[in-house]
């Protein structure tokens, strides 16, 4: 079993920029590609962005050019980069852990509240 904490959600204006990190219980975070979803009231959870173990990225359109996901395997944390962030990135953010090996599974965050508004 893997647990996820997050950190660094908050309140920030539009414009403004957060940096959310993943810290994950394991000594085998290697081998995890990590990702970074969102849900919004009333929509449903999406993808915003992920990193492979080699740190290949890609992320959801609505946010390209604006956010950046890495990974610090050596703290088993992983980070979302957040700027430029607007009213509609308003939305619980959830760390997701995934074992390329499928060996563990599939692993949740409980969540951090990233609200932009003015």
């Amino acid at each position: 079993q893997v647990q996820l904490a997050e950190s660094g959600g908050g309140l920030v204006q539009p414009g403004g920029s957060l940096r959310l990190s993943c810290a994950a219980s394991t000594n085998i975070f290697a081998h995890y590609i990590m990702g970074w979803y969102r849900q919004a009231p009333g929509k449903q959870r999406e993808l915003v962005a992920r990193v492979t173990p080699g740190s290949s990225t890609d992320y959801s359109d609505s946010v390209k050019g604006r956010f950046t996901i890495s990974r610090d395997n050596s703290k088993s944390t992983a980070y979302l980069q957040m700027n430029s962030l607007k009213p509609d990135d308003t939305a619980v953010y959830y760390c997701n852990a995934y074992d390329v090996r499928r060996i563990t599974g599939e692993f949740w965050g409980q969540g951090t509240q990233v609200t932009v508004s003015s």
